[in-house]
């Protein structure tokens, strides 16, 4: 479920799917009809934050993606996938070049199809609890949500190896150090500092914002292409299934975690 309402110049967007606002059919729905809305409200500023307390997001439904493997094969349920992932793409892209300044308040948990989606955004402030993590190597995939494109745009390639050869997650001030995040803030305060962010942003002409942004952030359409080629080639793997079977079945609280390094 999302939800979003509209003061003077700016929208927020509020994520609020139980039970950390996976990235499944519904979400997509939710965030396409969002986004409808844009050419309607025309904001100069748009907020995108979590009302869940454990975060942001925890990336794509992951449940409901075995639910669909495990009913139809992975070998029947490709085309279907295709269609999904392109539908999430379409979302994320148009996200990306909204023609207003976009600001996500970021909070606990922002891991996989969730820091895809935070890094749609055009400013990120993060407060102390926040976590970034792309954890899909576990699964025997790469992200398909078009988290490396995009990551390569806001970090050296380095830093982009390092998160995606590791699975580790960063907190917010050292996602700050990295450039991923804009501002480190207190715990509890990012929605705050975001509300603030947006109310300057507001102050500048949409044409203008938008012409900012296709110059300093281009959607990087032929690696994003390249990504979901990937992922689907990946994803037609035993391995991928198996490790979807046992995260679903995992009575860790927080499975998609990856493992700590053994000491």
């Amino acid at each position: 479920m999302i939800e979003w309402e509209q003061a003077g110049e700016v929208v927020e967007l509020r994520l609020a799917q139980a039970p950390l606002n996976e990235i499944g059919r519904a979400m997509v729905t939710g965030l396409e009809g969002f986004l409808d809305e844009m050419d309607r409200l025309r904001p100069r500023a748009v907020v995108v934050y979590s009302a869940q307390a454990r975060g942001f997001c925890a990336g794509a439904d992951l449940r409901q993606l075995y639910s669909e493997i495990r009913d139809r094969g992975a070998e029947a349920y490709r085309d279907e996938l295709a269609g999904f992932l392109n539908r999430v793409h379409g979302v994320m892209d148009r996200f990306d070049s909204l023609p207003c300044t976009t600001i996500g308040a970021i909070h606990g948990a922002c891991f996989g199809g969730g820091f895809e989606l935070a890094l749609t955004l055009d400013i990120l402030v993060a407060d102390a609890t926040a976590r970034f993590c792309f954890p899909e190597l576990r699964l025997g995939l790469i992200p398909g949500f078009g988290g490396i494109p995009r990551l390569r745009r806001e970090v050296p390639n380095a830093v982009v190896r390092d998160l995606i050869l590791t699975g580790r997650s960063v907190g917010a001030k050292k996602a700050a150090a990295l450039g991923l995040v804009s501002q480190a803030v207190a715990k509890g305060e990012a929605l705050n500092v975001a509300r603030e962010v947006a109310r300057q942003a507001s102050l500048f002409e949409a044409a203008v914002v938008s012409e900012a942004k296709s110059f300093m952030k281009p959607v990087p359409v032929a690696e994003l292409a390249d990504e979901r080629a990937r992922f689907l080639k990946l994803f037609m793997s035993p391995v991928v299934v198996e490790a979807l079977r046992r995260f679903v079945e995992s009575d860790d609280a927080m499975p998609y975690l990856p493992p700590e390094p053994r000491s």
